[in-house]
């Protein structure tokens, strides 16, 4: 009996400890949460040092985030052109996640959460946010980006350790752009099969997985891009021989890893150019169009080639029905699909016009297209949709025009104009098939049944700006105008919309300018000073939309990446070696000849720059010096024998089939002729007989050299005679 109690003793002591512990630990857990704002900063499992980090440039943005507002963040993108500061601050980058459709309960968990680049648009969709980051310096960044919100706690530290305490109820689990340094997550031989039955467990069983990773067969990178990661080219074609922390797959190896962990039902989206500033999303259900894929030079941090144009490429891949193998990123969702099939973004606007345009198919098949604002300042320009189609309507009445449906849903705080879903071609593809088959007559005759339609009741008090090929469908002889969202109040003269129309046709690819411009302007009626004010009031409407935003494409030459064309590195080299080539001819008494010729192959320092070193005979009685195989123009900057200088001044001297450019300055301490060779075969002779010689001689020179055009080279030795 005693030494049960005693037993019983024991067990309430330890028991009680055990309690003490939690409640002390729970204490110290409690300790470690700090506040920013509204944002919880959960520190607890924070090991105390951040073990990765971009450098100085994340204090820089801490200090962005404490001193402005998220409204501020594009005038410092555009004044910083710097690929950090736009790459982690840009508001683009929430598209990858802003099409997703959420309850506004809903939880979701955001791993690798970096400096909160989508955090703001999760916590507006969602009831809460649940992020987790090893750097304690980037979740201060994303916490002082998102102060306001009182629905985010961003955990501190490694994923393995805060993993065992996270909730199993997820509604949504995100990983953007962090799939791929699973390796650097979990370690181990399966670290991408481990890392997904580790999140699995965590997501409530109608919730859905999301990862957002590069393709390793993306198009851009057999175009020339370097591998994202790593900065190398061809690393993931090449399947990372050289090794590397990083790994993305194609998308039969994201399956494979999906089949392994048990995955029963996934689904795969195509954002396009690729996640990271994601402008149109593309599924299965809705793939792009010819024609459609021309924004490919997004290269903001680092220089790239171009091999090869992906826009024709792309269009050969979607013949042949290849596009999701060489698409550029996926969205793989874990988990039922989404309505959405279709997402286009259109804010890289002023924020009037910033809207987002979806294709949705219900369950049963129905399709519908929608435009919805970005944000309360674009409600008034979706608001405007629906009277512009009353407008057309009216306008339209009893032409061959038809105006795609729209009516305008407002219904508590959401506003979207929604319209019928219209098969079929575009416009685009029709003067495309003309072109591509050199069927310049049948283009010219679709062209004026284009001009005749758009031109009906033409003084009607409506138009629409942006009556462009890719915005009308046609199916028979039905031609339907599926976005009409500058739509002005006023007339404007049909031939300014039709211009404007092949002005965005020719811009989007130049296989199209085998189109007789001058045919078009005739056909309308415009001069060519009144095309160039047209130019100008194009560029005037773009600055308009945009407002005083830096658009994406001008960030990249404010950025200053290099676009590289090896084709052009080929073709001057091999015009080089057979061009840039020094011909030596030795005159011993019989003249020049080929026999007695040799060339200089290391003459060439460069492109414009020839250094020569040359041993002469003493019987030579004239050298000739051959500077290229090409019209050019040669400035001698030195050039002595045996160490003294060589007095070309002298007329018997220096002889050339070229001309002067100015006469002999005999009084120049040193004279540097210029000469221009109106010919492929300059040449430069030095008389060795009025020189003094030794048995050997060694005969030093240094010229620049400029090619010429043959054409130019010949006007300007006329010039120069007269000069002279």
């Amino acid at each position: 009996m005693e030494n049960k109690v005693i037993a019983e003793r024991e067990e309430k002591r330890t028991v009680g400890t055990e309690d003490n512990n939690r409640t002390k630990q729970g204490k110290e857990e409690a300790k470690a949460v700090e506040y920013i704002g509204k944002v919880a900063l959960d520190c607890s499992k924070y090991p105390g040092k951040d073990f990765y980090s971009d450098g100085a440039v994340e204090s820089e943005l801490l200090d962005i985030v404490k001193d402005l507002s998220p409204v501020e963040y594009e005038r410092v993108i555009g004044e910083k052109k710097n690929w950090p500061i736009l790459y982690h601050l840009s508001p683009l980058r929430e598209n990858i996640v802003e099409w997703i459709p959420m309850d506004k309960d809903a939880k979701v968990l955001e791993v690798g959460s970096g400096c909160g680049a989508i955090t703001g648009a999760l916590s507006r969709k969602a009831g809460s946010v649940t992020c987790v980051e090893l750097s304690k310096r980037r979740s201060m960044i994303n916490a002082y980006r998102h102060s306001e919100c009182d629905n985010i706690t961003i955990h501190v530290g490694n994923f393995k350790d805060i993993e065992p305490k996270l909730p199993t109820d997820f509604d949504y689990i995100c990983l953007i752009g962090v799939f791929e340094y699973g390796q650097s997550y979990i370690g181990g031989n399966t670290p991408f099969e481990d890392f997904l039955k580790i999140l699995l467990p965590h997501m409530k069983e109608s919730g859905r997985l999301i990862i957002a990773i590069e393709n390793k067969y993306g198009l851009k990178y057999f175009a020339g891009c370097r591998e994202d990661h790593l900065g190398t080219y061809f690393s993931g074609i090449e399947n990372y021989a050289d090794g590397g922390g990083v790994r993305t797959f194609s998308r039969k190896g994201l399956e494979r890893i999906f089949g392994s962990c048990g995955v029963e039902e996934c689904h795969f989206y195509y954002p396009y150019p690729d996640y990271k500033f994601m402008t149109t999303l593309y599924s299965d259900d809705y793939l792009p169009g010819k024609g459609e894929l021309c924004d490919n030079m997004r290269n903001f941090d680092r220089d790239r080639m171009v091999l090869f144009d992906e826009k024709n490429a792309y269009d050969g891949l979607l013949e042949d029905g290849l596009f999701p193998v060489f698409a550029n990123s996926y969205v793989a969702v874990i988990g039922s699909g989404f309505d959405v099939k279709y997402a286009k973004y259109s804010n890289d606007r002023s924020p009037e016009y910033a809207i987002k345009t979806e294709i949705c198919r219900t369950s049963k098949g129905e399709a519908f297209v929608r435009k919805y604002p970005l944000g309360e300042a674009a409600k008034e320009h979706v608001r405007g949709m629906a009277l512009a189609y009353e407008n057309l309507v009216r306008k339209y009445e009893g032409s061959r025009l038809e105006i795609n449906k729209c009516r305008l849903v407002e219904q508590e705080e959401e506003v979207y104009a929604q319209f019928e879903f219209v098969e079929g071609t575009p416009l685009v593809e029709k003067f495309d098939t003309f072109l591509n088959k050199d069927d310049l007559q049948g283009f010219q005759e679709c062209f004026k049944e284009f001009v005749e339609r758009i031109d009906y009741n033409s003084d009607y008090p409506v138009a629409d700006f942006d009556m462009i090929f890719t915005n009308i469908l046609v199916k028979d002889d039905t031609w339907t105008v599926i976005d009409y969202e500058w739509t002005f109040g006023k007339p404007i003269p049909t031939n300014e919309l039709a211009f404007r129309a092949v002005y965005y046709y020719l811009y989007e690819d130049e296989k199209r300018n085998k189109l007789p411009f001058d045919w078009v302007l005739m056909e309308l009626g415009i001069t060519e000073s009144e095309s160039e004010k047209l130019w100008e009031q194009e560029k005037d409407f773009q600055n308009f939309i945009r407002g005083k935003r830096t658009s994406m494409a001008q960030m990249r030459d404010l950025i200053g990446c290099r676009l590289m064309v090896p084709q052009d590195w080929i073709d001057k080299y091999q015009d080089s070696g057979n061009v840039n080539r020094v011909q030596i001819y030795e005159d011993t008494g019989a003249g020049c000849c080929e026999e007695q010729s040799y060339f200089v192959r290391e003459a060439y320092q460069g492109d414009n720059y020839i250094e020569l070193e040359l041993t002469v005979d003493e019987n030579v009685k004239m050298l000739r010096i051959d500077p290229a195989m090409d019209s050019c123009m040669v400035k001698i900057l030195e050039m002595t024998l045996n160490g003294e200088r060589v007095p070309l001044e002298k007329k018997k001297v220096l002889l050339t089939n070229g001309r002067l450019v100015k006469p002999a300055d005999k009084e120049k301490a040193v004279y540097q002729p210029s000469m221009v060779f109106p010919t492929a075969d300059p040449n430069i002779n030095v008389n060795m007989e009025e020189l003094p010689r030794q048995a050997k001689n060694i005969l030093y020179a240094r010229m620049e050299i400029v090619r010429v055009p043959l054409r130019i080279a010949q006007d300007m030795s006329g010039a120069v005679k007269k000069l002279i």
